[in-house]
């Protein structure tokens, strides 16, 4: 079994970024709307804050009080939009009182820093993929750097989110694995799960992945994460499950530091598309 180690890879990518805006010159500025004062989202902001400087990418800050009106962050967005030193904007979720799909939406697909505005999505559905959403591009990436095949494999993707399991199940179909996406509908998970080469969850809930719903030799990929007194556990009941993977992601670990790179090298693609026109 081999732990798929998101942090060692995710060191390796801020370095390479960090020669890439140096070598290039790029002047990236990363513009980030935080509206409220929610205490995990603030930990999430001052991360990508501490690595945007570390490779030399400009942030600024935008902290809204929780009850700032539609109207003010829809002219924020505007404004950024329109301004040609913002590369990319992010606009941390949650928004309290606020709509953030509708939020989102306004965002210029070309500054759509987490590759969540519909035009990126419909460009992935078609197969024309322009900005990934993090996460998704993230767990490609980890897969491709163990050399981990995706032709022809079976994956099972547990959850149906926006941000990870529905752009995650296109990006996966367009490189030739053959998809099956469950959600708390699903009937029998196990029979989706033991069949799988390849097994994707993104739940949030303690343990959902049991040894007996895992064949040997798979491939567990852990984008959950919940807090259980003050620890962090993953979706997959790891002691158990490991014992019968051939790679498996750690929490934490392993997709987060990946999401949190991709933010990066997404900014720097955005950068150099900007500069060819």
């Amino acid at each position: 079994m081999i732990i798929l180690d998101g942090k060692k890879y995710r060191d390796q990518l801020l370095e390479q970024y960090k020669k890439t805006i140096l070598e290039e010159n790029l002047k990236i500025k990363l513009d980030i709307i935080l509206i409220g004062d929610d205490p995990a989202s603030l930990i999430y902001v001052k991360n990508k804050i501490k690595y945007a400087k570390m490779i030399g990418i400009e942030t600024e800050l935008h902290h809204l009080e929780e009850g700032t009106k539609e109207n003010v962050v829809c002219d924020l967005i505007d404004k950024l939009n329109s301004d040609p030193s913002t590369t990319g904007i992010i606009i941390q979720s949650p928004t309290p009182l606020l709509d953030f799909e509708k939020l989102s939406e306004r965002i210029l697909p070309a500054k759509d820093v987490d590759g969540l505005v519909s035009a990126n999505i419909i460009n992935l559905y078609h197969n024309k993929e322009s900005i990934l959403p993090c996460t998704v591009k993230g767990i490609l990436m980890l897969l491709k750097f163990y050399n981990i095949p995706l032709k022809g494999k079976n994956v099972t993707i547990i959850g149906r989110g926006d941000i990870v399991g529905k752009p995650l199940s296109l990006a996966l179909a367009n490189r030739g694995s053959t998809v099956t996406v469950c959600d708390e509908y699903t009937k029998n998970l196990s029979t989706h799960t033991k069949n799988a080469d390849i097994i994707i969850s993104a739940v949030g809930k303690k343990d959902l992945i049991k040894e007996s719903m895992v064949s040997d030799g798979f491939v567990g990929i852990d984008v959950g994460i919940t807090r259980v007194d003050n620890k962090i556990y993953g979706d997959f009941a790891f002691e158990e499950t490991s014992k019968h993977a051939s790679y498996i992601t750690p929490v934490p670990g392993g997709i987060g530091p990946m999401t949190i790179a991709l933010i990066m090298g997404n900014l720097i693609d955005m950068k150099r598309n900007e500069n060819n026109g």
